[in-house]
């Protein structure tokens, strides 16, 4: 059915579709976000440290989910989205639910792993889905609302998980919980298994054309899970080098791939014996090493996806100073809740409750109002976005100040909400910027190459970086303010895109076409 037909094109189907999407996006981040209020609990059940709890919420999840998400990016570009999301869904709630089972680091870390790799494949497509079912128009509020889910289920996952813990090990204060459980471990039970059920009502969603909003449909391709293979073999060592030579990358560009694989172990090594944290360095240099191999094999075999995606100055400085943000957001956002809990003292129950509900309620008014501002400013200037995320570069440092210089627990409680509200506005903003500087076919795929350059320096470097500086200083509150230099970062990488996007965005079609790519009329 064409769109001009589609019964279900405008009205009110396009909404409950945007609607069944937050629903997953708020399980997504309930399962990867229930950790920071079970930190504590699991830290000493376990006897870990604040970098190893740090690496199990940033690294082993981040750098599977990167991996993944290339692979997985191609595959929503060429298969049925909602399939996908069902797929990708059902796999990460069951992991989340093994996560109760683990008894000791190794084992939480596998369960990380494997939520790292469902959650993969779940936002590139979403937001490829969304912009063919969204005018161009409305995008960035579209994504932003989208995102929003993001704050509501890390808000939910801190509520949850804290009223469980609280109540299950106070039930069981004397010893005698039904197979031993403890509190965290229930916890991961309750948020997993719902999802198993979302997944099916995901399913039951239709797949708008592709392409359709931007007037440059897109033939389906009659072998996805071919092109899906292909790419995960262009991302997983060592078999990056064999798909390298497939491609015609000769003696020269696997030599180039050694040399990388060699100067990241060398940096690997060397951060390994600075810090002492084998399975951080390690993980993120394989990470980065198949990153680096994904983009080689890129340039081989779609050139002008490799033009756009690698190529374009204005989103290669928007990814890194979005990625900047990420690494302040994920890296304060994760801590927040020990912080009220070692420094304030607040119940975990208490705790749970008031975090969770100012995560959720300050989060999605952010990331929803930084949407429709971006939309507003855009359609005045085309500089719009970027302007506002200036803003929100900055606006953060005084709030967080604030709230960790204060020795009132309302009053930091009370900062906490504003401080939650400015540093998620940001997020239509760089989701939005990617899908406008990219063909439609390319759109997942963008939008896995810039999640994985958010994870790594976002989520593999935020949440670990700052629990193994409050190692060191023996000081979370100092450590969290090291968590500012994100956003120092980002303010120069925005002012850089500034300069390039109207050129990048008028040049877009002309650029492609150089590169090879056909039926752009």
């Amino acid at each position: 059915m064409n769109a001009q037909t589609d019964p279900h094109e405008g009205g009110r189907y396009p909404n409950y579709v945007l609607g069944v999407l937050v629903l997953v996006y708020v399980f997504n981040f309930i399962d990867r976000q229930i950790l920071s209020i079970l930190n504590d609990e699991i830290k000493a059940d376990l006897g870990l440290s604040d970098a190893q709890m740090g690496f199990l919420y940033g690294t082993a999840f981040a750098v599977f989910y990167a991996l993944f998400g290339i692979p997985l990016g191609r595959l929503a570009d060429v298969w049925t989205r909602r399939s996908l999301i069902a797929v990708s869904l059902s796999f990460w709630s069951a992991m989340t639910a093994l996560s109760g089972l683990a008894r000791n680091f190794g084992e939480l870390a596998v369960a990380r792993i494997g939520v790292g790799v469902g959650e993969a494949g779940a936002t590139p497509a979403a937001f490829s889905l969304l912009s063919d079912t969204f005018p161009i128009a409305r995008r960035a509020t579209v994504l932003a609302i989208y995102s929003s889910g993001i704050y509501l289920g890390a808000g939910a996952g801190l509520m949850i998980g804290g009223q469980i813990v609280g109540r299950w090990d106070a039930a069981f204060i004397e010893g005698g919980a039904p197979f031993g459980l403890r509190g965290w471990q229930v916890a991961y039970f309750a948020v997993g298994l719902p999802g198993l059920l979302l997944a099916l009502w995901v399913r039951s969603l239709r797949e708008p054309e592709r392409g359709r909003m931007d007037g440059l449909r897109t033939a389906p391709e009659p072998r996805p899970f071919r092109e899906f293979y292909r790419e995960l073999c262009s991302v997983i060592p060592p078999i990056t080098l064999f798909r390298l030579s497939q491609l015609g990358a000769g003696r020269a560009g696997v030599a180039r791939n050694l040399v990388a694989a060699l100067l990241l172990a060398l940096a690997a090594m060397s951060l390994v014996m600075a810090t002492g944290d084998l399975a951080q360095w390690v993980a993120l240099g394989i990470g980065v090493y198949a990153a680096f191999s994904w983009s080689q094999a890129l340039r081989l075999r779609d050139a002008p996806s490799a033009a756009l995606i690698l190529g374009t100055p204005s989103l290669r400085w928007a990814a890194l100073a979005f990625a900047s943000l990420a690494f302040s957001g994920y890296g304060v956002g994760y801590w927040t809740a020990p912080f009220f809990l070692r420094v304030h003292e607040l119940p975990i129950e208490q705790a749970g409750s008031i975090l969770g509900g100012t995560a959720a309620a300050s989060g999605w008014l952010g990331v929803t109002l930084g949407g429709v501002l971006a939309d507003a400013w855009r359609r005045r200037n085309p500089l719009g976005r970027l302007y506002l995320a200036t803003i929100m570069a900055v606006a953060p440092a005084p709030l967080l100040y604030a709230m960790l210089s204060t020795e009132n627990t309302t009053l930091a409680l009370v900062l906490n909400f504003p401080l939650g509200m400015v540093s998620s506005m940001w997020i239509g903003c760089g989701a939005s910027t990617v899908q406008d500087l990219v063909l439609p076919r390319m759109r997942a795929s963008a939008s896995a190459a810039y999640l994985m350059v958010i994870t790594f320096i976002g989520l593999a470097l935020g949440p670990y970086l700052l629990g193994h500086v409050s190692d060191l200083l023996g000081d979370l509150r100092r450590s969290l303010l090291f968590g500012l230099m994100g956003n120092a970062v980002a303010l120069l990488c925005l002012i850089q895109a500034a300069r390039h996007l109207r050129r990048d965005e008028a040049t877009l079609r002309a650029r492609a076409g150089a590169a090879g790519e056909p039926d752009l009329d």
